[in-house]
């Protein structure tokens, strides 16, 4: 009897043993494209880096009014100009990483689109603090709390949906050894960088003069990730 003949346990005829077929985990729970939740966070992300610059556009009109020169609007808001290039920075590098872990996505499950959710809302709230830091200085540690917990809850929630697409290989396109390697990669330097921002949110609530320069522990994460991928290749 050929292959195509063959009866299921279910009871069902079998298909074309030719055409690959979808793992479960990547239909399961309601699961999306992976290029639509691509889009829909690019889209979110690209609104919520849009919005870091509004609060400096409104110190336009309040200089007019209050008949102060040009130069006011920079010269006298150093402190929210630097604020809005940091988050800017910050922003600009997560959503890199994001499209990293994602560039190779075929489908998501629905606990990988909640876990993406919960990423989202931490770029989203991102603007918030910012703005705060502008308006009661760089070294308030409310504020600096406040900014890294939504930084750190973003790595932890990518943290989380690179597990998924590590235990769901059937997920991402070209299920190989190699895509099995990257995404295990991926989860690996991920971890580091979670590590990295915990330290970091440490010195910064110890030390609050350091509060944002000990961000520059990403960069030493980044370097570190960078040696254990030239050693293990």
């Amino acid at each position: 009897m050929g292959a195509s003949g063959v009866v299921g346990e279910n009871g069902t005829g079998g298909g074309d043993p030719a055409e690959p077929s979808v793992p479960a985990s990547g239909r399961d729970e309601g699961g999306v494209s992976g290029e639509r939740l691509v889009l829909f966070t690019d889209a979110v992300t690209a609104i919520s880096i849009t919005l870091l610059i509004l609060p400096l556009v409104d110190l336009v009109p309040e200089a007019a009014a209050a008949h102060k020169p040009a130069s006011e609007v920079i010269t006298g808001h150093l402190t929210q100009i630097w604020s809005f290039l940091l988050s800017f920075a910050v922003i600009a590098n997560i959503w890199r990483e994001h499209h990293r872990a994602f560039s190779t996505v075929r489908t998501a499950s629905r606990s990988l689109t909640v876990w993406n959710m919960g990423w989202l809302l931490s770029v989203v709230v991102i603007p918030l603090p910012t703005e705060m830091m502008g308006a009661f200085g760089g070294h308030d540690r409310f504020v600096g709390a406040f900014y890294y917990a939504a930084l750190l809850a973003g790595m932890v929630c990518r943290l989380a949906m690179l597990n998924i697409l590590k235990n769901n290989p059937g997920m991402v396109e070209g299920d190989s050894e190699g895509t099995r390697r990257r995404t295990a990669d991926l989860y690996a330097d991920s971890f580091i960088t979670v590590l990295a921002v915990v330290v970091a949110f440490a010195i910064a609530l110890a030390v609050p003069v350091l509060q944002y320069y000990s961000l520059l522990l990403l960069v030493v994460a980044g370097r570190v990730r960078f040696m254990r991928r030239r050693t293990a290749h």
